[in-house]
């Protein structure tokens, strides 16, 4: 008896793993399921966040645990050069305004990268502000140049479990201060394929501007899910990742041709890599 429950058990997991693999779908212009693949090199198996910088030789990246900038190259056989901004700590996202680099801390603090490149790099750390209720944790952040504003999207703050809607807040560039609450919300109704996702919530871990469609491409590595909205906040549509391919994304970047890059943390069995979606803009 034991034996036919375990082998029921068996054939639903099996079945269940094979309707969510069904439902893998691309973005316009991208082929999901069929990526160039780069292997990261070791000092680098827990890439945290990537960011195109002039060309496939040149991208700039962090890890969670060193204070470190980084330059990747998709092809180097050259340890990767690195530039120290600041002490260990719990580091997520990478991103630059065009003038300015800033690396975002899973406490909501950005700081800001001075003399990036040279011998005598260091930070300048803006504190996220302790306002509301409950604990906070980040993982994604972008620029916005329309704001002009660094924009970060909540993955675990305690209060939007009662709200179900994951909070986005503002840096102004201008001020240099953030927003006292939310600039909007990304409600979870409005996400597609999020309730047959391993989280009923809805858990960032990178995003990014795409530099043509000028759309937020938003990966959730928790929920296995590429989410694109508009630059209000507004979700458009939601892409359910293949576990394939996508075995802990951390990282999304967009190099000016529309080509899309997404960056996987590594473990104990996958080694960290970057994937390369080429774009193919539909009329």
């Amino acid at each position: 008896m034991k034996m036919i429950i375990l082998y029921c058990l068996l054939i639903a997991i099996i079945s269940c793993q094979g309707s969510q693999q069904k439902d893998i779908s691309s973005p316009k212009g991208y082929k999901m399921e069929t990526p160039e693949r780069f292997k990261v090199r070791e000092s680098l198996q827990e890439i945290s966040g990537i960011v195109y910088y002039k060309d496939e030789e040149h991208f700039m990246s962090i890890n969670d645990e060193q204070g470190k900038v980084f330059q990747v190259g998709l092809r180097t056989k050259q340890p990767y050069p690195f530039w120290k901004f600041g002490k260990s700590g719990d580091y997520e996202e990478i991103l630059t305004t065009g003038k300015q680099w800033i690396v975002l801390k899973s406490n909501g603090s950005l700081h800001f990268v001075n003399n990036l490149f040279t011998d005598t790099t260091s930070s300048s750390i803006y504190h996220f502000p302790k306002t509301g209720t409950g604990t906070k944790e980040f993982e994604a952040a972008y620029y916005d140049p329309t704001r002009n504003s660094t924009i970060v999207i909540c993955k675990n703050c305690e209060e939007d479990k009662k709200k179900k809607a994951t909070s986005v807040y503002a840096f102004s560039m201008d001020s240099l201060q953030f927003s006292p609450v939310p600039v909007f919300s990304y409600p979870y109704a409005d996400i597609p394929k999020l309730s047959g996702s391993p989280s009923k919530h809805f858990r960032p871990s990178a995003a990014a501007v795409h530099p043509i469609e000028n759309k937020v491409y938003i990966v959730a590595s928790i929920n296995r899910l590429l989410v694109i909205t508009d630059l209000s906040g507004k979700v458009l549509e939601a892409h359910r990742l293949s576990s394939r391919h996508f075995n802990q994304p951390e990282g999304i970047t967009f190099a000016p041709n529309g080509d899309m890059y997404i960056s996987n943390e590594g473990d104990e069995e996958h080694t960290a890599d970057i994937l390369k979606y080429k774009y193919h803009p539909q009329p």
